[in-house]
């Protein structure tokens, strides 16, 4: 069986050539913990001359050597402790950083579907909040364990110095705060830690989605109460942090009065060696030693306790990162086939989503001949863009084959699939970028008059003339912003730069107003000259004039053919039509 790597081993698979950085933050923590403990021998030193001199203190001739030896090793320590901890903040920036870049650009390997199945908000968190867990662990607690490691050895050897009894006494209060820090940090505190986690990974997902759909709940004055599964993920949030805590008040209670108690333990060791008589000197000098000295106990138990959950909490963010980093990208041809023509073909396609119950298509075939026209229509759920999707092999099927110009996708290089196919999405989404940039996505090389010419057939001309500095304003910035329509007809200008020989639209006019539809459908026009296109609608009127519509129903084919043969077929097809042109002729207050 294979031995499972430690989070640390796996952390340093990150740092690269920042490993020794992290090394040195160890060594420089050990050098400043032994420091630290010095000072407390040497105001050992002033209390022991006190009393050893008393009442005459003038004799007490070293007790400022001892005071500024006490101030130097302190300063000595705390000069060394902020070494430490530079060497391993440089180290944990760096590790962090390798493990976003690693992520995303792993997640840019993915098949394109991951995303949408994942939920953009759950792959944003493991990302960013993942890798940010281990900072505080890489550039604290890190250190402090070294530091925490070696404190308690030089403190047992100096409590067993002075008096072994006195040593004695001090390590029980220690003990008994070990187990009742077992019962928080233990097996046990690891699985809730996973619980923690997975509850706020699912209501971070929610809330995007939930904020998405924001001006629906304003529209129809809603509240947070109408998305049940957004509230719900709160609730059970909630639910548990509450349960968690109520779990640990009364180990956590017992842990912080016990790693504070060590002075009433060595208080009652004082008294019985006392034994109702007068405190000898030498009992009194080492009684005062261990009061003063064993308030590190305190503060060296603390750091371990909060260590064993940042620990914890590490090997879940390592765990969730790998959620993303173990998935297989798509496998790759291994000897690029290139496709004969713009024909797209499914040949007895089966697929099925992770985790559904049920396939998202069944035995589908079709084939689109080369410069055709089709659409996919019919009721929501049926898989109209699921077969999209397989196009641009977003997923690969379960049974059957995909074919472009005769040619399997799976046999075909990624980025040639990516030249052959063009997708325009439902909801385009620009970058934070000028629109000049946003645009050359779909061809880097191109110059400017090339992406002013798209920008032109994409029939942007309105939107560019309202812009402060023409294709060179950023979007996003200074109150620039574009509607939805807006925004796609960028996207199609996007797509027309890149001339792929195959365009998929999927629901490209769904978010668009009247008269943003009109212009879109007239880039529609421009960008479909000499090419196959495959459009995905629900709006019946935009795909009439398509050479062929399939009608998809619950994974299958229902019907084929034109818009006139299918009326007259008085199918599926016909009912959604007379639906569709029904619900287009309603006004306000009643039928038209």
């Amino acid at each position: 069986m294979k031995r499972k790597k430690s989070s640390f081993s796996e952390l340093m698979q990150f740092a690269g050539k920042h490993k020794f950085l992290t090394y040195s933050s160890w060594v420089l923590s050990v050098i400043s913990a032994a420091l630290a403990l010095a000072p407390f021998v040497f105001i050992f030193f002033i209390v022991k001359e006190v009393i050893e001199v008393a009442p005459d203190f003038s004799e007490a001739t070293n007790i400022v050597f001892n005071g500024w030896m006490a101030v130097v090793f302190a300063i000595a320590s705390i000069i060394v402790y902020f070494g430490a901890l530079m060497c391993s903040h440089l180290s944990a920036f760096r590790i962090a950083g390798n493990m976003r870049k690693k992520a995303i650009k792993h997640v840019t390997e993915l098949p394109l579907g991951f995303i949408g199945e994942a939920g953009s908000g759950k792959v944003r968190r493991i990302i960013n909040e993942s890798s940010r867990a281990t900072e505080t662990y890489l550039a604290h607690q890190l250190p402090d364990m070294a530091g925490a490691l070696a404190t308690p050895v030089g403190m047992i050897i100096m409590l067993f110095l002075f008096d072994w009894r006195f040593g004695l006494i001090s390590l029980v209060p220690v003990a008994l705060g070990f187990l009742c820090m077992f019962k928080m940090a233990g097996p046990a505190m690891a699985e809730d830690m996973k619980k923690y986690n997975g509850a706020l990974e699912e209501m971070n997902n929610q809330a995007v989605e939930y904020v998405r759909g924001v001006p629906v709940v304003k529209t129809f004055g809603q509240t947070v109460h109408s998305f049940k599964k957004f509230k719900g993920s709160i609730d059970n949030y909630y639910k548990f942090c509450v349960s968690y805590c109520k779990k640990c008040r009364g180990p956590m209670l017992w842990f912080t009065t016990l790693i504070n108690s060590a002075f009433a333990f060595i208080i009652a060791l004082a008294l019985i060696l006392a034994g109702g008589e007068a405190v000898t000197q030498g009992v009194l000098l080492n009684f005062i030693f261990y009061v003063i000295f064993t308030p590190i106990i305190t503060t060296t138990l603390t750091k371990v306790m909060y260590m064993s959950e940042n620990g914890m909490i590490v090997a879940d963010a390592l765990e969730r990162i790998h959620s993303i980093l173990d998935l297989k990208p798509l496998p790759e041809a291994n000897m690029s086939e290139v496709p004969q023509d713009n024909s797209v073909e499914f040949d007895g396609v089966c697929f099925r989503y992770s985790n559904a119950q049920t396939d998202a298509l069944k035995e589908v075939s079709f084939k689109i001949g080369a410069g055709e026209k089709v659409a996919f229509v019919g009721p929501s759920g049926g898989g109209k863009t699921t077969v999209a999707g397989l196009i641009s092999r977003f997923w690969d099927v379960r049974d059957g084959a995909v074919k472009i110009g005769g040619v399997n996708v799976k046999d075909i290089r990624h980025e040639e699939l990516m030249n052959s196919v063009s997708y325009v999405f439902q909801d385009s989404r620009l970058l934070k970028a000028s629109v000049l940039e946003n645009v050359r996505l779909g061809n880097p090389g191109a110059s400017e008059h090339e992406v002013t010419e798209a920008l032109k057939k994409a029939q942007c001309g309105d939107i560019i003339a309202k812009l402060p500095d023409g294709i060179n304003t950023v979007i996003g910035t200074k109150g620039v912003y574009l509607s939805g329509g807006e925004q796609q007809r960028i996207a199609i200008a996007r797509v027309m730069l890149k001339n792929s020989p195959i365009v998929v639209l999927d629901e490209a006019t769904a978010f668009a107003d009247p008269e943003n539809e009109v212009l879109v459908q007239k880039a529609f026009d421009e960008l479909s000259k000499d090419k196959t296109v495959i459009m995905i609608a629900h709006r019946l009127t935009t795909v009439k004039n398509a050479d062929r519509i399939f009608v998809l129903k619950d994974g299958q084919i229902e019907e084929e053919g034109a818009h006139g043969q299918l009326l007259q077929n008085k199918g599926l097809y016909t009912k959604m039509w007379k639906d569709y042109t029904t619900s287009i002729g309603w006004r306000v207050g009643g039928a038209k």
